[in-house]
């Protein structure tokens, strides 16, 4: 363990407490520092008291004598309303710091930005990607949006989590998120129908998958995503219905800065007829499903 960071008694809060926020608060306990933590559902934060964590009943008083305050909500709606509604932004002191790393929309990253710098709170938007696995091993790809200076501050708590990149101004961390989640979902179906239509035409789908790796074909989605459709395990690891919310986000994004976004837009609609069709659970890569059902391939 780095010493440098057991002995670093910063006061950080850690707001949303779930299959993510939990193993990133259990890391910040492990690093040690000081974690107040808040979840709506309390139990689900009270493993980490074992680990030195204070578990707070509400939002405000876990961020009120936070240093750096860390958001890991569900959506720009959940986001707004704990800042505003729950409190936590006027409770917050002036000079703290807020790590959004919710995935949400830019204008919405922007606009919390806004509201907080009123407060004299610095904001950074910082997303993630790596998935629960990522979240526990501390290796998740985090793109950071906001100023430099304050980006600067946020480092050391974020290299906790995993490696992290400052890609521009305010929103930006949140463009970046959507770019990623554009080409899982997109290379997802991508995956999903050259499987599908290989196994239509009587080739061995794990021997195609198994044929094509290592070719310009290749990527992590193909080795992993693929895999999952090979041996037709679907159980979640990242939504259905959470990678319908980020192309839907990406394509309302789109529209706001005036780009046309075709391929999304059609994953988009993909996704949107499996989640109708019951598939909102099954992982990501159930969109494999969709497919399959459409080609009378169950």
């Amino acid at each position: 363990m780095n010493t440098e960071r057991r002995n670093n008694k910063q006061k950080i809060a850690f707001l949303g407490i779930g299959k993510m926020g939990f193993p990133m608060a259990r890391r910040l306990c492990e690093a040690g520092y000081d974690v107040q933590a808040w979840n709506r559902t309390e139990s689900k934060a009270a493993a980490l008291v074992e680990l030195g964590a204070t578990v707070h009943r509400s939002a405000s008083t876990a961020a009120a004598s936070a240093d750096i305050v860390i958001g890991m909500l569900e959506n720009g709606q959940v986001v707004n309303e704990v800042l505003s509604e729950l409190g936590a932004a006027d409770a917050m002191k002036p000079g703290s710091l807020f790590i959004d790393m919710a995935s949400i929309k830019p204008r919405e990253a922007r606009d919390h930005a806004a509201r907080l710098e009123a407060l004299s709170i610095a904001h950074v938007d910082a997303p993630v990607s790596g998935g629960t696995v990522g979240a526990g091993q501390g290796t998740l790809v985090i793109m950071a949006g906001g100023k430099a200076v304050d980006y600067e501050r946020a480092l050391p708590v974020l290299s906790v989590f995993g490696r992290s990149t400052h890609v521009g101004p305010h929103g930006s961390g949140q463009l970046a998120k959507l770019a990623n989640q554009m080409i899982v979902g997109i290379t997802i179906g991508a995956v999903a129908e050259a499987l599908l239509f290989a196994a239509k035409g009587g080739a061995d789908m794990a021997k195609v998958r198994e044929a094509i790796t290592g070719g310009f074909a290749d990527s992590r989605v193909l080795q992993l995503h693929g895999q999952r459709m090979v041996e037709r395990d679907f159980s979640p690891r990242a939504r259905m219905s959470i990678q319908l919310k980020d192309l839907k986000n990406a394509l309302a994004t789109a529209g706001e800065i005036g780009f046309e976004a075709p391929i999304t837009g059609l994953l988009e609609t993909l996704y949107a007829n499996g989640v109708d069709n019951g598939l909102e659970d099954l992982d990501q890569s159930g969109l494999f499903v969709e497919l399959a059902s459409r080609n009378d391939m169950r």
